[in-house]
């Protein structure tokens, strides 16, 4: 495809974000814009551009459209995904992609049956800075890789009703922030075998922090850690029998690795991106449109499920349970 018709379906914070991505993406338009009110789409539409429509069903069946962005909170994005691709477009789903394993499945069926394509917005994975360190470690520069360390976390001072921290909008540290661990944990050493979990939870029941162990098919260990109780150095490190590989400060927007091993010493790649980070992914999508992909090879719709179903697990294990369960 030449150029992608996108619509943002949302209007907040990370709406917006991604708008600003549109514009530095090439072959990408911003074609219209969906929100729960007239006014919102309106003043959206006029800063970005966009027809805009005053209801997530009006986007969803217009004609003009070819991918629909969903950058609504956690908890809509399964019926959001649902009526995007009912609409037949092809969908982009923040992450998480949806509050459980149950939700997941029913998106990816949907979008198997109407033959439309679906990814996760993992827009971390598609940076210079992994697509950088996959190919260190799939040429075996620090050696088998046995180990990921990672941690992502801040300390959120919001308003009980904030998404952040509202149980109704599937708040807590777990799906907003360890998600990113989780995923490239997966994304580097293999599939998730099995997840050990703990968290310390807030008066309202959903975690303030969780930190997990994953052991991988492969036979390697990951520790991770996500918070909004404290400011984390936000890094991860990739340990292997013959060195390591650090993504620096802060992981999901490394602007450089530093690559240590035992024969070489260390050295320091820069891996600058382009825009605000989402570029990335935007053109992975197209790529797989103007290829008639469904989905991406780089971030596969099994994978969104199983991970899923590993995040299903930790919050059994630390009795973090929402309203959509």
């Amino acid at each position: 495809m030449n150029e992608v018709r996108w619509g943002i379906l949302s209007t907040g914070k990370i709406a917006r974000a991604f708008a600003e991505a549109l514009r530095d993406t090439p072959g990408a338009v911003l074609a219209g814009v969906g929100s729960r009110t007239v006014a919102s789409a309106q003043a959206f539409s006029a800063e970005f551009g966009g027809t805009p429509y005053g209801s997530y069903e009006e986007l969803a069946a217009a004609p003009d459209i070819d991918a629909i962005y969903i950058g609504t909170p956690h908890t809509l994005h399964a019926s959001n995904a649902l009526l995007a691709l009912g609409g037949g477009k092809a969908v982009l789903c923040e992450k998480p992609f949806t509050i459980n394993r149950r939700e997941a499945a029913q998106v990816v069926a949907l979008a198997r049956e109407r033959k439309l394509f679906l990814m996760e917005a993992m827009w971390t994975r598609f940076l210079p800075a992994f697509e950088e360190a996959k190919r260190i470690l799939d040429s075996g520069g620090i050696g088998v890789p046995r180990q990921v360390v990672a941690d992502f976390g801040f300390f959120a001072s919001v308003a009980p009703e904030h998404r952040l921290v509202n149980p109704e909008l599937g708040g807590g540290a777990l799906l907003d922030l360890g998600i990113y661990p989780l995923s490239a944990a997966a994304y580097l050493l293999g599939p998730v075998e099995s997840v050990s979990a703990q968290a310390v939870m807030q008066p309202n029941g959903v975690d303030a922090q969780t930190a997990f162990t994953l052991k991988h098919t492969g036979g390697g260990l990951s520790i991770c850690n996500a918070s909004m109780r404290a400011r984390t150095p936000v890094e991860l490190v990739v340990s292997g029998d013959r060195g390591y590989l650090r993504l620096n400060s802060r992981f999901h927007r490394a602007p450089s690795i530093t690559v240590d091993t035992e024969a070489g010493g260390s050295r320091t790649i820069d891996t600058p991106y382009l825009g605000n980070g989402y570029v990335h992914e935007i053109m992975e999508v197209q790529r797989c449109l103007g290829a008639g992909l469904l989905e991406s090879p780089r971030m596969p719709l099994d994978e969104t499920v199983a991970l899923m179903g590993v995040l299903d697990d930790i919050r059994s294990q630390i009795g973090l349970r929402y309203p959509a369960d």
